[in-house]
């Protein structure tokens, strides 16, 4: 049962996508919700595109990627959809770069990436599109940083990351790129750092305080939340099997620290591979797995004024590994898992 901070949430619910996906790749343009991509029924990846028509609810076909893939990086630059990395049907990290063009209906190849890369992540800053980490086919963490130029078709070299990782969470404020955790291998990391882009210089702020797989991140109010997550035992610890946990950990990036929240600020439930947000003036976590047997329907807020958790509306479909975009007042939650890969489309709204 929800709160009275949850009265002010809804869920809006889709027409589910022709194809069932999980880890599509998504992006919003001129009023369209694109789902491209990511790995069907089969578990392989798809070149599907489809699109939501947000105004009349409908879905559209679109030209399939040139490029078949799961898990790649998107960003919108004006009328077109610039796709990045992934994973293709070997199962490899792939290199291609290519643009959808909106008005035409059709894709561009453009300039690859200088090194194949799954889990890049991207920014877009002024129609400069940023391209940060990844892993590459020898499964090492990459460093690189690159920008695009649109006009050159060309990646430029920047410097490198202090701290190798792919599958990071990466936040634009000011004038700086914040990176904050993913993996190495299998390992997740600690790191948060920071990309000045008028310096062109890095700095290390310190580390999450704890080691998680899979948790959540979000950016709001000046404050990064680190959430959740799978804890994995210390290398000493032979004993210990990894557990979901509802840790809270915030960094103030006035005051460059991080504070571990106490337990009665904890996540009512405990939960990883989940979408979250920041909605309104709370923090939102959503679905994910737990100690169940099955996806969670969870819904909870943090809210930044009352700081405390407050239940939200349930997810209509319970699932993890979902795909997201937040725009304006939706936070949208596409696809992922359920029993198999999902064709839901739902939306948590302020009202």
């Amino acid at each position: 049962m929800a709160t009275s901070g949850g009265r002010a949430f809804v869920w809006q619910v889709f027409p589910p996508m022709p194809t069932c996906r999980v880890y599509g790749t998504v992006a919003h343009q001129d009023g369209h919700l694109l789902v491209l991509g990511g790995c069907g029924q089969a578990g392989l990846p798809l070149d599907t595109t489809e699109a939501l028509d947000m105004a009349s609810h409908t879905w559209l076909a679109l030209a399939p990627l040139p490029t078949a893939r799961a898990g790649a990086a998107a960003v919108v630059l004006g009328k077109q959809v610039l796709v990045v990395g992934g994973v293709d049907e070997g199962q490899s990290p792939v290199a291609a770069v290519e643009a959808f063009l909106a008005d035409e209906g059709r894709w561009e190849r453009r300039a690859t990436l200088p090194q194949a890369a799954m889990g890049v992540s991207t920014v877009e800053r002024d129609g400069m599109v940023y391209a940060l980490g990844g892993m590459g086919p020898d499964t090492a963490p990459q460093a690189q940083v690159r920008v695009y130029e649109p006009r050159q078709d060309c990646w430029l070299s920047l410097p490198s990351m202090p701290t190798p990782c792919y599958g990071a969470s990466t936040f634009l404020h000011g004038n700086k790129i914040y990176v904050l955790g993913g993996r190495q291998g299998k390992l997740p990391v600690t790191a948060f750092e920071a990309f000045d882009l008028e310096a062109r210089t890095w700095t290390r702020h310190p580390s999450l305080p704890s080691r998680r797989a899979f948790a959540g991140c979000a950016m709001a109010e000046g404050s990064v939340f680190s959430l959740g997550g799978l804890q994995q035992p210390g290398p000493h610890n032979f004993y210990s099997r990894p557990h979901f946990v509802n840790t809270v950990e915030m960094f103030d990036l006035e005051h460059g620290s991080w504070t571990k929240l106490p337990r009665n600020l904890r996540m009512r439930d405990k939960r990883a591979d989940f979408v979250v947000g920041s909605l309104g003036s709370h923090i939102v976590a959503i679905g994910g797995l737990g100690n169940q047997p099955c996806p969670l329907g969870s819904v909870e807020g943090f809210s930044l004024a009352r700081r405390r958790w407050e239940a939200l509306p349930t997810m209509p479909t319970a699932r993890c590994s979902c795909s997201s975009l937040q725009t304006g007042p939706h936070l949208f939650v596409i696809g992922g898992v359920a029993q198999g890969p999902s064709q839901a489309v739902e939306a948590l709204c302020l009202r």
